[in-house]
């Protein structure tokens, strides 16, 4: 396939037959493969522009710069692996961390940046030993618990800085917002975050011409009367210009804070890859080492000028689940209008604009479905939390990485929160497995299972 970036057309270029796909080196017509791109532009855009705002960077870059790492992406794995790499969500804690410790966004995409490297020679070390590697160092109930505390180590960002600016506004978006997960089918469901940004939008617009300016804390935290949606910024930006560059700075304590994030990553993207292959029937168990790799790349690029980190998205690995298209041309067309949007400051003003208080009502469900996701890999995984191998590490490394507790190294250096969490479940699972009996490294709980049996079948006979 060379580059994969030769494609031919699909029966007539219009619509597949029906149970047919549409395979990664096919495509349809140019004017569908363009509209499947911009309908995958749509699908990563809520999330893709969110992560961003949520972390003081540049919307414009990011969104630009998630069309140059998917381009990278597609040439890396010569096609065979259709995905989008848009801005990951699993940084925002750690912008938070970072700048609560003083740090500015030089800092924040310098950690990134290692965290990129470190992603770059785990897919190396992937292509280079296998998959196994990766199960062996970070098995289930490791990787569980690391996602787990990155996604509600994030709870106070939202208690404490976005819903007290509209509390109101807040809530109502919350609302609309999971109404939207659950009741919308298909597509729409995909891009619920999306929507309920725009409902917020509109409702902080409205409540503006109502009621007029609120009372309450703003960016700085503090109390003030203010309008919720200020746009005063969107008519003096300009339809098209660059967006502005800067370079990473690199800080031992910002660094330690971000790098547990590489194991979140490296899950998402084998969970992804195996995903993909399973949905074009392709085993693309050869190419995972590439696609962790090319993450890695893309996020060095990224922060190297300023952006966020970038990895697969599962958004669009859905809109391909729905459309049955998996063409790479619908990527790269994508891409395209990434970089086009990615050129327009009136669209970065307008979503940065976006309301503390529609910001509070949306991470209050996306901060927590991140967490969840940890336990969504024990349960896939049949992990057995009675198991006090198990169970030990998770517990302490969670309450560490939520609460923020913290160890005083020296004057200058200290651990906490997500960094020190993650060293005490992976140190801790591998040290007591080590020192632990043979029957619990088979998983036969010690503990008492208590209320964990009643809904065995045999109790059908009481």
């Amino acid at each position: 396939m060379g580059l994969g970036v030769r494609w031919t057309l699909h029966g007539d270029g219009r619509t597949p037959a029906p149970g047919a796909v549409v395979r990664p080196d096919e495509r349809l017509s140019w004017p569908r493969t363009a509209g499947l791109g911009a309908q995958h532009v749509v699908a990563m855009f809520g999330a893709s522009f969110v992560a961003p705002v949520l972390m003081g960077l540049d919307p414009n870059l990011a969104i630009m710069m998630s069309g140059v790492a998917t381009m990278l992406f597609l040439l890396a794995t010569r096609g065979r692996v259709p995905s989008y790499l848009g801005c990951s969500l699993s940084f925002v804690g750690v912008a938070a961390v970072i700048r609560a410790q003083g740090g500015g966004s030089a800092a924040v995409t310098g950690a990134i940046f290692v965290v990129g490297a470190a992603l770059l020679l785990a897919g190396l070390a992937v292509r280079k030993f296998g998959a196994r590697i990766i199960h062996a160092a970070m098995p289930p109930v490791v990787t569980g618990a690391v996602v787990m505390l990155i996604g509600f180590n994030l709870a106070p960002v939202t208690a404490h800085t976005y819903w007290p600016t509209d509390q109101w506004t807040a809530l109502l978006t919350m609302l609309f917002t999971g109404l939207a997960v659950v009741c919308l089918r298909g597509f729409w469901s995909r891009i619920a975050i999306f929507l309920g940004l725009v409902f917020g939008y509109a409702l902080s617009w409205s409540l503006d011409r109502i009621f007029g300016k609120i009372h309450s804390v703003n960016g700085g935290g503090e109390a003030v009367d203010h309008w919720r949606l200020d746009l005063s910024a969107v008519g003096k930006a300009d339809w098209f210009g660059f967006p502005t560059l800067h370079g990473p700075t690199f800080h031992w304590s910002a660094i330690l804070v971000a790098l547990p994030v590489v194991i979140a990553l490296i899950a998402e993207n084998a969970g992804h890859v195996k995903a993909v292959g399973e949905m074009i029937d392709d085993p693309l168990d050869d190419k995972l080492g590439t696609a962790i790799s090319a993450d890695g790349v893309a996020t060095m690029l990224s922060t190297a000028v300023g952006g966020p980190a970038n990895t697969t998205y599962s958004e669009n690995i859905g809109v391909m689940a729905a459309t049955r298209v998996y063409s790479t041309a619908a990527y790269w067309a994508a891409a395209c209008f990434a970089l086009l949007f990615g050129l327009c400051p009136k669209f970065g003003a307008v979503v940065a604009a976006i309301p503390g208080g529609v910001l509070g009502g949306i991470t209050v469900i996306l901060y927590g479905m991140i967490g969840l996701l940890g336990a969504q890999i024990w349960v896939h995984n049949k992990v057995d939390l009675r198991n006090p191998l198990n169970l030990v590490p998770v517990a302490a490394g969670v309450i560490i990485g939520v609460g923020g507790v913290g160890l005083k190294i020296s004057d200058n250096f200290e651990l906490s929160g997500i960094a020190l969490g993650t060293i005490v479940v992976i140190t801790g699972y591998h040290v007591l497995r080590a020192l632990a009996p043979a029957h619990l490294k088979n998983q036969e709980p010690l503990l008492d299972s208590g209320t964990s049996s009643y809904d065995r079948s045999d109790r059908s006979e009481d």
